[in-house]
């Protein structure tokens, strides 16, 4: 192992070490709460921000695509906890818009269904990082924990393939899997779009786009989306700096992203900015307390519901950005993603009620 994956290594065992110290040692550490609008960050989010400060870690905006894609590859599996038991996994390629796409299937484990709801998943890492492997085990988890199967769709990624190709190969995934649902094992009329950050972004665009279709979506599972790129809200002043990720941080992805800043306003980009959201399938959104994504998220359950949808929002105030990948480190993320998951079995059980 080259020198540089042993310090990473060694470096990730030391940091997951010191989040699972005693709270109590934890508070002293970290020192005063956090607090911004009226939220008080969690002691164990706030202690692990100081570490990746102290860790010298460049911003992202500073680092090369291949530099940000290596190292959230190698960052996320060790923040996620240890991987849940399923029943299966399985890579495939399928036919997308620009040649074969990646996905990966995985089934839960003891499931008596001879048909399952699934969860049709895409990643965070503002269209420009991550992949199936940084985002394995939260996938794992999501499995496990639902009874869903889980569909993740290796889209293709900016600055390579620039803004539509994430939403192209979204749209020819999901018309894949509900066209091949039976032999599957999937029920084609409960198939779930979800994705947390950029994926939340995608998952929402196609869950409109794909309304008219003989069997549209039945639910929207978002995980503190990206819901409109112009980033003017309130929680882009307020959270932009110091947590994760920053405006500059956006900044840079959207850059890698558009081919265009006009782009901006297209309700493809920006779901906010579409002028008719009725007839959409309910939406489950998650925010989290200390995210400049906060406030367009709660936007977007409110647009959704004065279009007539039903949209259940729930923000986790004292949380940041991509706790969804987290569960291992902090304890609240943890608990977070256990509501979420009973949020979305909840709202399954409804269906056709």
């Amino acid at each position: 192992m080259p020198l540089k994956e042993i310090a990473r290594e060694l470096q990730g065992k030391a940091a997951n070490l010191a989040l699972r110290m005693p709270i109590a040692w934890v508070n002293i550490l970290a020192g005063p709460p956090v607090t911004v609008d009226g939220r008080t960050l969690d002691g164990r989010a706030q202690w692990f921000l100081q570490l990746l400060a102290r860790s010298g870690q460049r911003p992202i905006e500073t680092k090369s695509v291949a530099e940000a894609r290596a190292e959230i590859d190698a960052f996320l599996p060790l923040m996620a906890g240890k991987p849940l038991p399923v029943g299966e996994i399985v890579d495939r390629l399928i036919e997308g818009p620009a040649g074969r796409l990646r996905i990966r299937f995985y089934r839960p484990a003891g499931s008596v269904a001879r048909l399952l709801p699934t969860i049709l998943y895409f990643h965070g890492g503002g269209w420009t990082i991550g992949s199936l492997e940084a985002y394995d085990l939260p996938c794992r988890f999501f499995a496990a924990r639902t009874g869903c199967a889980l569909v993740a769709v290796d889209y293709r990624l900016a600055p390579e393939h620039k803004f539509p190709a994430a939403i192209d190969d979204a749209i020819a995934a999901y018309r894949w899997l509900a066209a091949e649902a039976i032999g599957l094992g999937i029920d084609p009329a409960r198939i779930v779009v979800a994705g947390d950050a950029a994926g939340g972004n995608i998952a929402a665009v196609i869950a409109r786009l794909l309304r008219a279709e003989a069997r549209p979506p039945c639910l929207q599972w978002l995980i503190y989306p990206v819901t409109d790129l112009r980033m003017d809200s309130a929680s882009y002043v307020s959270c932009g700096t110091g947590f994760l990720p920053t405006r500059a941080g956006m900044e840079w992805a959207r850059d890698h992203y558009l081919n265009d800043p006009g782009e901006v306003d297209d309700p493809r980009v920006s779901p906010l900015k579409a002028d008719d959201l009725s007839g959409l399938p309910p939406a489950l959104i998650y925010t989290a307390g200390f995210d400049p994504l906060r406030d367009e998220g709660q936007a977007y359950a409110d647009r959704l519901s004065a279009a007539g949808v039903k949209a259940i929002h729930r923000e986790f105030e004292s949380l940041i950005h991509g706790f969804a990948g987290m569960r291992g480190a902090l304890q609240a993320a943890a608990r977070a993603m256990d509501d979420m998951v009973a949020g979305l079995r909840h709202e399954l059980a409804q269906l056709g009620r």
